[in-house]
């Protein structure tokens, strides 16, 4: 898009797209036509009922398909579609999928076979799937022959065509799947209809290549490919003058931006054109990769007033040998040796992990070896899980898959020590003021809101629907294991 160009309303743009030509071949331009082209679909439909037509869309998985949903929904919107949280009463529903573990597919496929039902009586209902989901091969086949139900199938590489496909599927009447295998496009300027005004996830890079021996991502997601550093910045500074005030980074690994890029740049140089930004007061980011977290980042992050106080950095294992077998490329001593230099510059930084427990091959020494680890760092919080065999992966076929009652009662005793631990690095803070941001209204506790320290840990504190967006004093009155209570300070 020319630079003039950018300068100009997104709807601007659809506005000016002329129907009688040919569709252009440049996106987003191409998009934008497709927008106004099913506008006057939606026209039609809406008048048939006698009413404005809602959508829905469901997400599945991580804050990448959130960040998707987004830009989904924000497409909807600029056709004429209004929300509606319930998919059984909209209109048309898009099911954004993930594929990290099995269960994952079960709930799609759960929810599919009920909208089939609803369905027979709403012959002008629409259902999309999209996502990591529906690159796998077999489960787009499972959805033709069981599921015929559904009008549109796309992947995670052409999120950016939507408009083009539902445009598609409307003028067919049949079921439109367009997948592909892989991509080196990154397409800028498309409509995001963002969940809150005062924060919102920005994509730095998409793809990962690091290849873990038990995961489906870089084969759904395809390989690592960077934004251009001037178009984050641009988005960034957009965003901050429509009230944004926190942004998270995203990437699948986001240490390892910008190497693809035409002129090479690092993640930590990102950072600290990002800091300039006037009026931008948080800046976070996930997933950190241990391998490629330089000391050059570190030295950022320690010196930076805006970068929080939080680093998700997934262990996985505390095994030097399962880590190896995972293709993770780092020892237990690597990722130590790296939590010490972290917290020698940011002793006050909250250290969150992913651990998995019962990888192939896990024996009751590997295991202690990861609960070694717990003690040692002391996060404030990780997400644990069990290991999903996951098709299509080295670890799906490698030998000595650990019991499942070894496997639960391993999990039951990791969950404990961190819950434990948690809880005693929460209590730490208790009696300090911090700064929150401040990002709803507390739905159990009348008249009170709940906020966001800079560590990432929750806080309820009495307050109303004004202070939402806002950052403010709150002293923390008293730990509750994984939040606090506080108090305003005025």
């Amino acid at each position: 898009m020319k630079n003039e160009e950018r300068n100009r309303s997104i709807e601007e743009l659809i506005e000016e797209m002329d129907l009688h030509k040919e569709a252009p071949e440049e996106e987003p331009f191409r998009q934008y036509y497709f927008i106004k082209k099913a506008r006057a679909y939606y026209q039609e439909l809406s008048r048939q009922e006698g009413r404005p037509l809602t959508y829905c869309v469901t997400t599945f998985g991580c804050q990448m398909n959130a960040r998707d949903s987004e830009k989904l929904s924000g497409i909807l919107e600029e056709i004429g579609y209004v929300e509606e949280v319930e998919e059984t009463k909209a209109d048309f529903v898009i099911f954004n999928t993930c594929t990290v573990r099995e269960n994952a597919n079960q709930k799609v496929y759960g929810r599919l076979g009920q909208l089939g039902h609803i369905k027979k009586s709403k012959p002008h209902m629409m259902i999309a799937i999209c996502g990591c989901m529906m690159q796998e091969a077999e489960e787009v086949e499972t959805i033709r022959k069981s599921y015929r139900h559904v009008d549109l199938i796309f992947g995670t590489h052409n999120i950016f065509k939507f408009a083009e496909l539902f445009t598609q599927a409307l003028q067919s009447h049949k079921l439109v799947v367009d997948v592909w295998k892989d991509t080196d496009r990154i397409v800028e300027d498309l409509p995001v209809d963002r969940k809150y005004l005062f924060k919102s996830g920005v994509n730095i890079m998409f793809g990962c290549n690091n290849f873990c021996s038990y995961c489906i991502v870089p084969y759904v997601r395809g390989r690592e490919r960077s934004r251009n550093p001037e178009d984050i910045i641009k988005e960034i500074r957009q965003l901050v003058a429509d009230g944004v005030v926190e942004v998270m980074l995203l990437g699948q690994n986001v240490n390892s931006y910008g190497k693809t890029l035409e002129s090479p740049i690092s993640f930590a140089e990102l950072l600290r054109q990002i800091e300039q930004i006037e009026g931008l007061k948080r800046i976070r980011f996930m997933t950190s990769h241990p391998k490629d977290l330089s000391d050059e980042l570190i030295e950022v992050m320690s010196q930076s007033p805006k970068i929080c106080r939080h680093l998700h950095l997934p262990v996985q294992a505390g095994s030097t040998r399962i880590l190896k077998e995972m293709n993770r490329r780092y020892t237990k001593e690597d990722y130590l040796a790296l939590v010490n230099r972290l917290k020698e510059k940011m002793p006050d930084l909250s250290l969150t992990t992913d651990i998995m427990v019962g990888f192939p091959g896990e024996t009751e020494e590997d295991f202690e070896e990861t609960l070694d680890v717990v003690r040692k760092v002391r996060y404030d919080s990780a997400f644990t899980f069990i290991y999903s065999k996951r098709s299509g992966t080295p670890a799906a076929k490698m030998d000595n898959q650990v019991p499942e009652d070894v496997v639960k009662e391993r999990f039951q005793r990791l969950l404990k020590e961190v819950q434990t631990i948690s809880a005693e690095v929460c209590k730490e803070q208790a009696g300090t003021t911090q700064e929150v941001l401040v990002e709803e209204i507390n739905d159990h506790m009348d008249g009170y809101v709940t906020g966001r320290l800079s560590n990432n840990l929750l806080v309820h504190f009495p307050g109303d629907e004004s202070m939402i967006g806002q950052l403010v004093k709150v002293s923390l009155k008293e730990s509750k294991g994984f939040y606090y209570m506080g108090e305003l300070v005025h």
